[in-house]
């Protein structure tokens, strides 16, 4: 019964162009950044009348240009399609009465839940493959090649931190009776995560570190944020876990 309702997650996904509309962004995404690394300062160095002493202060881009580019691209664009991936996948089956109707078979609700996780997390990852392919195929032809080990590992702590988001907005989704409700709770739990993880105590644990963590792998740092990394997969778990234990509890 699981993997059927995986399978019905999956085809809502592709019937309703949301994995698609994913994929392409990711796309565009890892495409376009090592084309702004490369390409932004000669055009601003081409901006008419600009001070000779700007023009030579503008730094020839390099591979960390590129990388930086990417990371930077993939954060902002990420958590924005994985909030508006999630936020509405429970919400929007109460509100429309879908839920009620497949809730009414031998099914676990706590099934319901994980597969709508799983199915998230999936996609999810399929994203961030075609982003960090098309990342890696430009960066190597307008720059170098990028270290494939370390590239894979930058890759794998941007998945587990956006996966926290995307577990956050299926919580949202499950508490919610509408999607307004929803999108409400995903972008506050998103607020409050990126202002917990500004305060100086807080963010040697915040997820964001996990971001650094890769691109210090990529400069062969020694930086790493192991207690980034547990509090992440925690919130990742118990988020998953209080969405099953809510819908468990709910009239629907």
């Amino acid at each position: 019964m699981f993997l059927t309702l995986l399978a019905k997650e999956l085809r809502e996904q592709w019937r309703t162009w949301k994995l698609i509309v994913f994929l392409a962004v990711f796309l565009i995404t890892g495409l376009i950044s090592p084309v702004l690394a490369k390409y932004t300062p000669e055009l601003l160095g081409a901006i008419p009348n600009l001070p000779a002493g700007l023009a030579a202060m503008i730094p020839t881009p390099t591979v960390a240009d590129a990388i930086a580019q990417y990371v930077k691209n993939t954060d902002q664009f990420g958590i924005l399609l994985v909030l508006l991936l999630t936020m509405g996948s429970l919400a929007q089956e109460k509100e429309r009465g879908t839920a009620a109707m497949l809730l009414t078979k031998p099914v676990r609700r706590s099934a319901v839940v994980l597969a709508k996780a799983l199915a998230g997390m999936g996609v999810l990852l399929a994203g961030l493959l075609v982003d960090g392919l098309g990342c890696y195929a430009y960066t190597l032809v307008l720059f170098a090649a990028l270290p494939p080990v370390a590239f894979l590992l930058l890759n794998l702590l941007i998945f587990v931190y956006l996966g926290v988001f995307l577990a956050l907005a299926l919580l949202a989704s499950t508490l919610a009776r509408n999607q307004g409700a929803a999108a409400a709770g995903a972008f506050g739990a998103l607020i409050v995560v990126l202002v917990l993880g500004s305060l100086p105590w807080l963010s040697p644990y915040s997820p964001g570190k996990l971001v650094e963590w890769g691109v210090g792998l990529m400069q062969q740092s020694a930086f790493s944020a192991w207690p980034a990394l547990g509090v992440a997969l925690s919130m990742l778990a118990l988020s998953v876990a209080a969405a099953c234990w809510s819908l468990e509890r709910q009239e629907i």
